[in-house]
């Protein structure tokens, strides 16, 4: 076969092609409605984020077992909008808003009680698996950051 281009001539021309045939599927689809498609059953797994949270030691009336779920918000905590809230907040792209101290943080030898929280479940699409104490200055900070979803401590 012969080409009626030269080697200049045929690069432009083959890019043209190429980027209009990108352009194809966009020309020819079918909005899903019209098709008559279905959206695929909502999953257990995909109905938000949902979080355990197991709190010893805080004192009556906020030791327990707690079950929060986000997006949309449901469950048995005390303030499940408000726990919600929190983690919204805390959340940032690249940064882990259940990340322990650090281990090299100077912290101040202030013991703030007893209280434990254990946190799992599956936040932002990333399992959770988060310990908590108020053992130190920055485990304190690091529970108050997370209050309400964590008891708040103290009268």
């Amino acid at each position: 076969m012969t080409s009626l281009l030269s080697g200049a001539g045929r690069r432009p021309l083959l890019a043209s092609l190429a980027g209009a045939a990108s352009l194809l599927p966009l020309l020819t689809a079918v909005p899903a409605s019209a098709a008559g498609a279905v959206p695929p059953p909502v999953r257990p797994e995909d109905r938000g984020d949902h979080l355990t949270v197991v709190v010893r030691h805080a004192g009556a009336g906020r030791d327990g077992t707690y079950q929060v779920s986000c997006h949309p918000d449901a469950g048995r905590h005390p303030d499940v909008a408000g726990a919600c809230r929190v983690l919204d907040t805390r959340t940032r792209w690249g940064r882990d808003p259940f990340a322990p101290v650090d281990p090299g943080a100077v912290c101040t030898p202030l013991y703030g009680g007893p209280a434990t929280a254990h946190v799992t479940g599956v936040w932002a699409g990333r399992p959770v698996d988060a310990s908590y104490d108020r053992g130190d200055g920055c485990q304190i900070r690091r529970w108050d950051r997370m209050v309400p979803l964590l008891p708040r401590a103290g009268a």
